[in-house]
């Protein structure tokens, strides 16, 4: 059975102080139930230190935004594996849809960001996931077939455990709207099928989680009535109490 993941990433929110204060709170609501849970926090580069000094000795996990696919060199702006390795990151996303849409990301960049990380060592969490007229027009599975198929070939996976695939449709991140439970179901099937192929047995360990305006309210219809294996949050995952609410009703 694989172990539900919830992932909270918190995008370009938090100053250094509102950091540590949220980490402290949410510790001190969930200080045993990581046992049922993967959770991992997700901060902004320049609070990753703050963030690791406050879940040093727990079972929550830290992880960075986004990286870059080479070691080190001219590359102003980037963040390497290796630096994220000495923050005391053991999670990456790549691949988020405000990267991809907002940022100009392709599908081979997400590829060579995956392939990186989890040479380095890192877990890393693929988004892929479709916009409201790929959705309306019926091409969301093309689309997503794609997008995992591209960021997943080639790839040796020593660990399954380590690579995890977040549903998130474009179209439910941060409007209040979400997939239902078929929905999710629909798309976490292609999904499986496509790692399924690509990894074989393996693939039955590699996590499916959905993203997009996941609450307290729905994570318990998402999960439970579907065959997600947890969520990345967004939101929600800005507040103590609604993040700790999540983690406890996946934990059920």
């Amino acid at each position: 059975m694989r172990k539900p993941l919830i992932a909270a990433n918190w995008k370009m929110n938090m100053l250094r102080w509102e950091a540590e204060e949220l980490a402290r709170s949410f510790l001190e609501k969930v200080p045993d139930l990581t046992e049922y849970t993967d959770v991992v926090l997700i901060p902004p580069y320049t609070v990753l230190d703050v963030v690791k000094g406050v879940i040093d000795g727990t079972n929550v996990k830290l992880g960075a935004q986004n990286v870059f696919w080479e070691e080190k060199g001219a590359f102003t702006g980037e963040i390497s594996p290796g630096m994220l390795k000495d923050s005391g990151c053991e999670w990456v996303i790549v691949g988020h849809s405000e990267r991809r849409h907002v940022l100009g990301e392709t599908d081979d960049m997400v590829k060579k960001k995956a392939r990186a990380a989890l040479d380095y060592g890192l877990n890393v969490i693929v988004c892929v996931g479709e916009t409201l007229e790929e959705r309306e027009s019926g091409k969301h599975i093309k689309i997503i077939t794609g997008q995992v198929e591209i960021a997943l070939s080639d790839l040796e996976l020593e660990t399954p455990h380590s690579l995890v695939i977040a549903y998130e449709p474009v179209w439910a991140i941060g409007t209040g709207k979400h997939a239902t439970p078929d929905e999710a179901n629909d798309v976490q099937g292609t999904i499986r099928e496509i790692t399924g192929n690509i990894f074989g047995d393996k693939a039955t360990d590699v996590r499916i989680i959905y993203g997009g305006s996941v609450t307290p309210d729905n994570i318990k219809e998402l999960i439970g009535e579907s065959h997600i294996d947890g969520a990345l949050v967004g939101g929600a995952g800005l507040k103590a109490e609604s993040l700790a609410e999540i983690v406890k009703l996946s934990g059920e």
